[in-house]
């Protein structure tokens, strides 16, 4: 026995069998059947995965049915501002898609009170409609409310039967059972509308922030830069080459907003580093060292105040100068203790320190630069990350990159001399045993 059919027996036996003796006249009992045929289809629909629309017409025929209605249309009901909005309608001639029906608080009072399907004509529309909406409310001869958990969802408003008959009491019953599972239906189908939107103007939010903030970080990152006139756009190169490397590592949208929002930052703290030592041209003494690597502890200390929307800016710029062996400042971290974000944005620091001229050496050029990056993996740098690298200036130098890698500078190295570098770099990997003693 189907589904359908075992619901209809069902109702069926539960209807006769009640303790109160029920004399089904003929008409009574075809309209009993039919509303279970009408509950019976309409279960199916409702909870079928398909779009709403698709769902709100096939709740519009089976009132239809029950009510023996040749007009019907469903409408939900917002309260801010009150108003109806068509979803589905059939039979209606006139019927605009979508109609709108403002309502008045003593309109909503009243819909929401009242129990039931009720039988409406001209005395009683203005009890319950407006007819400032662009549908008139003369066209409906029968409205029932819907509510859920007391508050109103909407309405379904039936038009003309055959013949014009009035709806008699059992149509009322009838339509009020369907009502129930409508109602509930309206009712869900509001919430997911609620938090779809939520969830849009969040994004929306978030992306009119995150454009502000990478407005505002590039200000300071060109700020950040300024006390040293050989490294212009130093920053700002760091925050692009992070983002590109963790693109290449197949990290998510929001990860790769993050690391360049990191590298724009991650030398924050060398505004208060003095100015000379960014200009001089001999190597810098103990002393001087020491000032110039406590800008990862001033960074940290001036960014931890402040409330990002990626949590890890705090520690990239403390960790940047951190290395895999242990050899870096300012906590001597290892591999393992060394977040990936701060990896990556280490690497990206190095490689545009070494492809770019500083006081006290010219710059050193991009295959050299690489060499010398596959030579210290894995002590210095996770092998990895130091991949995503090779992985972008190889679609550099074959033009496959929508965005260059290396903006100012050619790719200036083969691929074939790439996919070397790569291949040592697996071998090393592979073998790392060999090169950890």
């Amino acid at each position: 026995m189907t589904t359908a059919v075992s619901l209809r027996v069902t109702l069926i036996l539960l209807w006769v069998s009640a303790p109160t003796i029920v004399v089904l006249q003929k008409d009574n009992f075809k309209r009993l059947l039919r509303t279970v045929e009408a509950l019976s289809d309409l279960g199916p629909a409702m909870t079928a995965e398909r779009e709403f629309p698709q769902t709100a017409r096939a709740m519009v025929s089976a009132v239809m049915q029950a009510g023996g209605a040749r007009e019907a249309a469903l409408f939900s009901f917002s309260d801010k501002p009150s108003l109806l909005t068509s979803i589905a309608s059939e039979g209606f001639a006139l019927m605009p898609d979508p109609a709108v029906i403002p309502l008045l608080p003593k309109h909503v009072h009243a819909l929401t009170s009242v129990r039931g399907p009720i039988v409406v004509n001209r005395g009683a529309y203005e009890n319950f409609l407006s007819s400032n909406g662009n549908v008139a409310p003369e066209l409906f001869r029968c409205i029932a409310p819907l509510k859920a958990r007391g508050k109103l969802v909407g309405i379904v408003a039936l038009g003309r039967r055959e013949g014009d008959a009035i709806y008699a009491e059992d149509e009322l019953e009838a339509l009020d059972l369907l009502c129930s599972y409508v109602a509930l239906a309206i009712h869900n189908h509001s919430l997911s509308q609620t938090l779809a939107q939520r969830v849009s103007e969040n994004l929306r939010l978030m992306a009119s922030l995150h454009g502000f903030y990478d407005n505002a970080l590039e200000v300071f990152a060109t700020a950040i830069d300024v006390k040293h006139i050989n490294i212009h756009g130093h920053s700002l190169r760091v925050g692009r080459y992070a983002a590109a490397i963790g693109e290449a590592m197949g990290m998510d949208p929001g990860e790769v907003g993050a690391l360049r929002s990191a590298g724009l930052l991650h030398d924050i703290g060398k505004v208060a580093v003095d100015k000379r030592l960014f200009a001089k041209a001999s190597p810098l003494d103990p002393d001087e060292f020491r000032e110039m690597a406590d800008h990862t502890v001033v960074g940290h200390q001036i960014v931890s105040g402040v409330q990002f929307p990626w949590p890890r800016v705090p520690e990239i710029v403390r960790w940047h100068h951190e290395r895999a062996d242990g050899s870096g400042y300012p906590d001597g971290l290892m591999l393992d203790d060394v977040p990936m974000a701060v990896r990556i944005v280490g690497l990206a620091d190095t490689f545009d320190a070494m492809t770019s001229e500083r006081p006290y050496r010219g710059r050193i050029s991009l295959a050299a630069t690489l060499s010398e990056i596959v030579r210290m993996a894995p002590q210095k740098f996770d092998p990895n990350v130091v991949q995503g690298l090779l992985v972008q200036i190889r679609r550099d130098s074959v033009g496959s990159n929508r965005t260059p890698f290396l903006e100012e500078q050619a790719a200036g190295i083969a691929a074939g001399d790439v996919d070397q570098l790569a291949s040592m770099l697996q071998h090393k990997t592979s073998h790392g045993r060999l090169y950890l003693t």
